[in-house]
């Protein structure tokens, strides 16, 4: 039992120390714990000081910083309204000397104002004196002066309506002659005319003189016979190897020379072969013109004509205008009015056959008094020809007032045709008389000093006072030169009308 005892005792007493030994060992070990976690603690909160006075000083720095920037931005803005400042208070400088000048300038125009209207005050007060001044002395009453006013606006009217259609003529010339020059040059292009201009021969060569005396035979009865039958004269003078044979019928004329070349030939000259010849020769240049009209108009591309227009057609082979065969130029305008109605839209038919009869009246012209297209209007109007083709005829040369295309179109086209180089010419006596009277024309009016006509008369330049004609009276007076001598003369072509007006200031250096 004690030894139990003893031993639970000294396991008890042994389980105590080594409690105890733990115990104690177990604080050691605490303490040797809160030593390290004290030191640690140590550290870090070293550590912390040390990293807290690292922000801290970085915080300075940043503070320090953000506050040196703050003052340069601020100095900056405080630089930049200064600027603004100085800019707006030049800008209010600036409006109040500008307020200032248009004050000054309001005032002045208020003194103007009354100037102006005191001025206006007196104007009318000068002018109704001199109104009473003028109706003293020039007699007239408020009605006659009023007259006189409407005198004068109407003729500034005038003035300003002249003035208006030349604009207006300018400016639709512009555009026309484009359109224009490009039809009529295709219609001469297509239809450049290879025509010859032929001149009726009124004198025939003999072989020898002695043919003079068979001519005219025993007591001159050759030269009566064949006068007689033929209607020509024979002129038998001093002419060496020729004779002259005088007609005013070119087929007549034409008659004769061929049978009397032909009587030359044979040798026989006696009255009976003179007649026998002559009616012969009659017959063929018969057969000619008809063969001539028929040719032509199928060249002309014209059908159904009657067979006495064919043979006045053909008339025409014998007869010259200035030197150009009309039956020639009748052919060449039909040719170019086909050409230019076809561009035109207009009646081709109409134009070509107008075209091409228009100078038929020239074949009886010798025979019938009154102009040749009026009276071969008549002529196609009695064998059948319709009225646009009758009109067209009529008022090529403006004896009637054209109203169709087709009427301006023969007009055009004869006035082609006859004013292309070479297509006329005339004798130097008849040119001159043609140049002397355009110059007589132009020189008839009032303010003429002189006038030339230039350009073989187609042109005709008048030098005009410039005291007596204005420039808007130059204008009228172009148009009334130009009006008198479409009436007065007759001439190929057109004629340009130029009025020249200047004023010369002469002086010497001595």
């Amino acid at each position: 039992m004690p030894e139990y005892f003893v031993a639970v005792v000294t396991l008890v007493i042994s389980a105590v120390i080594g409690v105890g030994i733990g115990f104690i060992l177990y604080r050691a070990s605490i303490a040797s714990r809160l030593r390290q976690i004290e030191s640690e603690a140590r550290l870090q909160l070293e550590s912390a000081k040390s990293d807290q006075k690292d922000t801290i000083l970085r915080a300075k720095d940043d503070a320090l910083r953000i506050r040196n920037e703050a003052e340069v931005q601020n100095r900056e803005a405080r630089a930049a309204i200064v600027k603004q400042e100085e800019r707006l208070q030049r800008k209010e400088e600036n409006l109040d000397r500008k307020l200032e000048g248009l004050e000054r300038r309001e005032r002045q125009l208020q003194n103007r104002e009354r100037q102006i209207e005191s001025l206006h005050q007196e104007a009318q007060k000068l002018t109704a004196k001199q109104r009473s001044e003028l109706e003293r002395i020039s007699a007239l009453s408020q009605e006659d002066a009023r007259k006189l006013f409407l005198e004068q606006v109407a003729q500034e009217a005038r003035d300003d309506a002249a003035r208006q259609i030349r604009e207006i003529e300018n400016t639709a010339r512009e555009d026309a002659d484009k359109i224009a020059r490009k039809i009529i040059g295709m219609a001469i292009q297509r239809n450049a005319s290879e025509y010859v201009a032929e001149i009726t021969v009124s004198t025939v060569d003999l072989p020898g003189e002695e043919l003079k005396g068979r001519i005219i035979g025993r007591e001159g009865r050759n030269i009566r016979a064949f006068e007689q039958i033929s209607g020509v004269d024979i002129i038998v003078d001093d002419t060496p190897e020729a004779v002259t044979l005088s007609c005013h019928d070119p087929v007549r004329r034409e008659v004769a020379r061929i049978a009397l070349t032909k009587l030359l030939k044979d040798g026989r000259i006696h009255p009976a072969r003179i007649e026998e010849i002559i009616l012969k020769t009659q017959q063929e240049v018969d057969a000619i013109m008809r063969e001539e009209g028929t040719k032509v108009a199928y060249e002309a591309n014209v059908h159904g004509l009657h067979p006495d227009l064919i043979k006045l057609l053909g008339r025409l082979k014998y007869r010259t205008s200035y030197g150009q065969n009309v039956l020639y130029h009748s052919l060449e305008c039909a040719l170019i009015a086909a050409h230019m109605a076809a561009e035109l839209g207009a009646n081709i038919n109409v134009a070509k056959t107008a075209a091409l009869l228009h100078d038929i009246g020239k074949a009886v012209d010798h025979e019938v008094q009154g102009p040749h297209a009026l009276i071969g209007a008549d002529i196609a109007r009695r064998l059948g020809r319709s009225q646009a083709i009758v009109h067209a005829i009529a008022a090529h040369h403006n004896d009637e007032e054209p109203q169709t295309v087709e009427a301006f179109l023969v007009q055009a086209a004869d006035a082609i045709s006859g004013a292309r180089p070479g297509a006329r010419r005339e004798t130097i006596d008849l040119y001159i008389k043609r140049l002397e009277a355009l110059e007589t024309v132009a020189t008839s009016f009032t303010g003429v000093q002189r006038a030339f006509a230039i350009q073989a008369g187609r042109e005709v330049r008048v030098m005009v006072q410039p005291d007596s004609v204005d420039d808007l009276g130059s204008i009228h007076l172009a148009r009334d030169v130009a009006k008198k001598i479409e009436e007065s003369l007759q001439y190929p072509g057109q004629i340009k009308v130029t009025i020249i007006r200047e004023t010369r200031a002469v002086d010497y250096a001595r």
